[in-house]
């Protein structure tokens, strides 16, 4: 294969964020190849390797249509002067070869989040500014006669591009995220103990976990409800502005000693093999990196039907599937998790079930993907 020139566009790359780590993860795999690697972005944070080419992309914003818009058009020009060979974007944005829909649809999400409002802020939902512009530029991209493919980290997302934009089934390719199996594994009973004692919390308590940022949409007000009527533990990892109103929560349920919130974690490993499960009822995510996570960890994973991560769970055997806002289904799936997930079935079957998704597999359906688009 002879060596192209790849562009990968991003507009804020942090190396928490779950689209970075797909990026970077496709970027390190893609290596081995004869690829001459590109990211166009706003801004990059964390190590640069020496084979990347970063272009930086950072025009005057004044509000979020500006900082979108601006960063498209200027983006979108920079990819035409340089003549890249494919333009893979993770940000909608018309004109690109490739777009990966790590954000899903945003009218889907807008259509989850408003279950949660009254009825008249439903209305303004729906006629924000911001939100209207994210919903034309998503629809222009998809008509875009460049577009040649999409790819999607799960097959909730491909039925939901192919009923809302009439993209063709062909054009839309499933590469699940991978995870780094070796990495996360599950803890040793000694480890686990050293944890429980670290974090304070009892030896023998069960103990879920909850990883993400941006509480309202992943759902951490129904995790909550649901971990109140129980004796369990919650480990609530991650940051959000609104953090008080979750603790007054948990405090006026009388769980508040049982929840507890420690805050943005660089390395998340501990806190899954402190853990027993995975709660994650999720208004809408097309497959967060975390659930990979924690079954690599061997936990089970308790999410909900409008998280693509939901393909990976069998009900029953390596967690629960529920309706996002349905506190009782899960509060009834807390009830149903082994009590330790270290040598429980389901904790076993969790991880089973990630083995195949490598870092190995995934590059190797990039490369597949992108040697099809220059044929």
């Amino acid at each position: 294969m002879k060596a192209f020139r790849l562009a990968i566009v991003r507009q804020k790359y942090r190396p928490d964020g779950g689209a970075e780590r797909f990026v970077s993860r496709a970027l390190e795999a893609l290596e081995q190849q004869d690829l001459d690697l590109n990211v166009i972005t706003r801004e990059w944070q964390g190590d640069v390797h020496p084979n990347w080419h970063i272009h930086l992309c950072n025009p005057m914003k004044f509000g979020r249509i500006s900082r979108e818009r601006g960063f498209a058009e200027a983006a979108r020009a920079l990819w035409q002067k340089e003549n890249f060979d494919l333009v893979q974007s993770h940000e909608r944005i018309p004109g690109c070869d490739i777009y990966r829909a790590g954000d899903g649809v945003h009218r889907r999400w807008l259509l989850q989040r408003a279950r949660l409002l009254p009825e008249w802020r439903r209305k303004w939902l729906f006629s924000n500014r911001y939100h209207r512009y994210v919903m034309c530029a998503e629809r222009a991209m998809y008509a875009a006669p460049e577009l040649k493919a999409v790819i999607c980290n799960a097959e909730m997302i491909k039925q939901e591009i192919i009923a809302d934009f009439g993209v063709p089934a062909d054009k839309v390719t499933v590469i699940y995220n991978a995870i780094d199996n070796q990495a996360f594994l599950p803890a040793s009973e000694q480890q686990r103990q050293q944890l429980r004692i670290q974090y304070q919390i009892p030896p023998q308590a069960q103990c879920l976990i909850f990883v993400g940022s941006g509480f309202e949409r992943k759902g951490l007000a129904a995790a909550i409800r649901a971990i109140a009527p129980t004796e369990s533990y919650l480990l609530v990892v991650g940051k959000d502005k609104a953090e008080k109103r979750y603790r007054a929560l948990a405090q006026s349920l009388g769980c508040g000693d049982r929840v507890r919130f420690m805050g943005v974690q660089k390395q998340t490993l501990p806190f899954y093999q402190a853990a027993d499960a995975l709660l994650l009822p999720t208004l809408y995510d097309p497959f967060p990196n975390v659930i990979l996570e924690a079954m690599s960890c061997g936990l089970p994973v308790i999410t909900s039907i409008t998280c693509g991560g939901a393909e990976f769970i069998t009900p029953g055997k390596n967690g629960f599937v529920t309706d996002a806002l349905d506190v009782s289904a899960l509060t009834d799936a807390i009830h149903a998790l082994p009590q330790q997930a270290l040598g429980s079935s389901m904790g076993e079957a969790a991880r089973l079930r990630i083995m195949p998704a490598t870092p190995a597999h995934l590059s190797q359906q990039l490369i597949d993907l992108y040697n099809r688009l220059l044929d």
